[in-house]
């Protein structure tokens, strides 16, 4: 099961020391560690993690592809940081496309699906009770890939997947909280029991809450707290 989430995370088609980097670089982001706004200069990524700078330079690419490393031509690459508005509406988004993805989803759902996401939802724990925080995101998102591919539109859900790596910024933080881990393993297991039933909207109305407590605890983090639109 854990090879199977790996190998459907954002960094599996990737080879050699540039994945091992771009991951590496990847948790310490998410994690916490390189916070929003931290210049990743390439002298210091060599010293620590060695190979050539074209390698270094490969690793920033592939970061930046998902999010969560801005690079300007001539000046070190940084630890995205985005605004109130950026994330507001970031999430607008999201919210827009989880209500719909959910709405379309035939009710109740196949038992194959409930059991494939159970299995998913128990690695989530499993890895959560480990701290094994790479494990937890990995889960996380391969948890609502699963379900909400059971729209049957291939393009809202890639446009959902698009939006989760837009989210990254916001959403990593959330992963090292104890607590929004807890909210989240809550909310999972409330999916998959309203999967078991007939109420779309129940379930739309859950998917979009599901999406808030991250968006506030990114805000609350960077001091920019505002009201929920």
């Amino acid at each position: 099961m854990d090879d199977e989430i790996l190998q459907q995370s954002e960094f599996a088609h990737y080879i050699g020391r540039e994945a091992e980097t771009a991951r590496a670089i990847e948790e310490d982001i998410i994690f916490g560690r390189l916070p929003p706004g931290t210049r990743l200069v390439e002298d210091t990524l060599l010293a620590r993690f060695g190979g050539t700078r074209h390698l270094i330079r490969q690793a920033l690419v592939q970061l930046e592809r998902t999010g969560l490393v801005v690079r300007e031509r001539n000046k070190s690459a940084v630890v995205r940081t985005l605004s109130i508005d950026e994330v507001n509406k970031i999430y607008e988004i999201r919210e827009l496309l989880h209500r719909k993805a959910a709405m379309l989803i035939r009710l109740p759902a196949k038992e194959t699906l409930i059991e494939r996401l159970s299995v998913i939802q128990a690695s989530y724990e499993r890895h959560a009770a480990e701290g094994n925080l790479r494990g937890v995101h990995e889960a996380n998102d391969l948890f609502h890939l699963t379900m909400f591919a059971e729209c049957g539109n291939e393009y809202l859900l890639e446009e959902i997947r698009r939006f989760m790596l837009l989210s990254l910024p916001v959403r990593a933080g959330s992963i090292a909280d104890a607590g929004m881990r807890t909210i989240s393993t809550e909310h999972h297991r409330l999916m998959i029991n309203m999967l078991r039933g007939r109420d779309n909207w129940l379930l739309a109305e859950l998917c979009v809450a599901h999406l808030n407590p991250s968006r506030q605890h990114y805000l609350e983090r960077a001091g920019m707290a505002s009201p929920l639109r």
